[in-house]
């Protein structure tokens, strides 16, 4: 693409051509569209054509200058060429923007000329319906309806540096957050207008605008950072480190700063906010207990000793929402334990059964042979990873362990496996959707996250995330 004109681009922004619609007609442009899908068009070596960028970096409407030895350009430069280029279309109609027209063949519509060429010669060329989605409203952010909530899942990568944002709708990747180097734990505040994210490479909790999926804050905690987890009323975001002696960082929401760290017994390898929101737990694998945070004083208020390095956990809660279980990962335990809240006191240990015959996965378990825990909402079935056998067994929780500390008298509380769900490569870590109907397992393994259907227990769908997805999360993201 060449020459606008520049009095051209002056006319455009004084003279607001947008407003030739209805208040309300006019879809919102995406900026994350505009950055991952258009922006490449803008890039694009086509046969004897200089590409789009070759001119713009000095003619209007302008493009950013690509810094040295960059392919494209970083966030701070892709909104100013969104900010300029929005201004070069309208809004819903594709045939009716300059940015389309102009190098699209006149026979197929476009204008009679061009100074950079005709790239298109007709619409239904691949670039042009890109930039045609884009001026339609497409989004390729968070959010699919910007006026409404959505239900996400996050999935982050281990071994890369972004995180897969995935329509549980739609079961397929809807924008990706970019820039966190060895993201670790990753969670949403609880009224979705922030998604909180645990850099290992920085050493820093980083907030991301569930909108534009960009990182707007980075804060430094003390030390190499594993899980984390967010007050129930959103207040305060706990961190784990990892780093000896251990610790869990607490970060203030509202001025997003660190504002204590809290002395536990062993680094931490996961945190977890109880049901009611009264305490945090945090697992560490090298002190083998579980430390029990006070949320309401922020210290350490009891420690479980558990015998054996402390992994993923998750809670049955009574009818009044308080704790009454915690279940929990152990190193070296292909299944989970059970934990009386209460008396504090381990109850029992739930072993997934051998199958004679099975292979079974040896290398890379790094002891932990069953890492990842869910319980559907209405605490009937546990799902419980198995790196073992590359699958996800599901157990039916017994009736007196979700209503009561102890069995009624005559009635045992034993869990039984139901199924056992073929997943594939080193399945790391399990989140259900708020609805309870998908089951989204992190394969390690085969760079890939699956999604089980919680009522046939089979594998629904498998969607290529990045490199070693390890730790997700499900929740609602804001419109708002």
């Amino acid at each position: 693409m060449s020459t606008l004109a520049l009095p051209v681009l002056a006319a455009v922004a004084l003279t607001a051509p947008h407003g030739a619609l209805a208040a309300g007609d006019e879809p919102e442009l995406d900026y994350l569209f505009f950055k991952e899908r258009v922006q490449p068009v803008l890039l694009q070596k086509r046969i004897g054509h200089a590409r789009c960028v070759a001119c713009h970096a000095h003619r209007s409407p302008a493009l950013e200058p690509l810094s040295a030895g960059a392919e494209t350009w970083d966030n701070e430069q892709s909104r100013k060429n969104f900010e300029i280029w929005k201004l070069f279309v309208t809004p819903g109609k594709p045939l009716e923007s300059r940015m389309l027209l102009h190098p699209l063949a006149e026979d197929a519509g476009g204008d009679a000329f061009h100074a950079g060429g005709k790239h298109w010669a007709s619409t239904g060329d691949p670039e042009w319906q890109t930039l045609a989605d884009w001026v339609r409203g497409r989004r390729l952010g968070a959010l699919a309806i910007p006026s409404a909530d959505s239900t996400r899942v996050l999935q982050t990568n281990a071994a890369g540096d972004d995180i897969h944002v995935i329509d549980p709708t739609m079961r397929e990747v809807v924008g990706v957050i970019r820039g966190i180097e060895a993201p670790h734990g990753v969670a949403i505040a609880p009224d979705g207008k922030r998604i909180y994210v645990s850099d290992e490479s920085l050493q820093t909790l980083d907030v991301v605008d569930p909108k534009t999926l960009e990182v707007f804050k980075r804060i430094p905690l003390s030390g190499n950072p594993n899980n984390l987890a967010v007050a129930n009323d959103g207040s305060k975001v706990y961190v784990g480190i990892r780093e000896a002696p251990g610790a869990v960082d607490v970060i203030d929401a509202v001025s997003l700063t660190k504002v204590k760290s809290i002395s536990v017994e062993g680094p931490v390898h996961n945190v977890y906010v109880v049901p009611d929101g009264t305490h945090v737990f945090a697992g560490s694998i090298e002190g083998k207990t579980i430390n029990v945070i006070d949320v309401a004083r922020d210290e350490l208020s009891w420690t479980i000793p558990m015998g054996a390095g402390v992994r993923p956990m998750t809670f049955i809660k009574g009818g009044d929402g308080s704790t009454r279980q915690v279940l929990v990962e152990l190193s070296d335990l292909h299944g989970f334990a059970v934990v009386d809240f209460g008396t504090r006191q381990e109850l029992t240990r739930v072993e997934i059964p051998e199958i004679p015959g099975r292979e079974k996965v040896t290398e890379g378990l790094q002891g932990s042979p069953s890492h990842g825990l869910a319980l559907s909402p209405d605490q009937k079935v546990l799902w419980v990873a198995s790196k073992l056998y590359g699958a996800v067994a599901a157990f039916a929780a017994p009736a007196p362990c979700r209503a009561d500390r102890e069995p009624p008298k005559g009635k045992s509380c034993v869990w039984e496996m139901i199924k056992l769900v073929d997943v594939g490569s080193h399945p790391d870590w399990l989140s259900l959707t708020p609805d309870g109907k998908s089951l989204y397992v992190a394969l390690a393994g085969d760079n890939e996250t699956a999604v089980v259907d919680t009522e046939s227990m089979e594998v629904a769908a498998r969607i290529p995330v990045g490199n070693v997805p390890k730790r997700n999360v499900a929740g609602v993201l804001s419109a708002r």
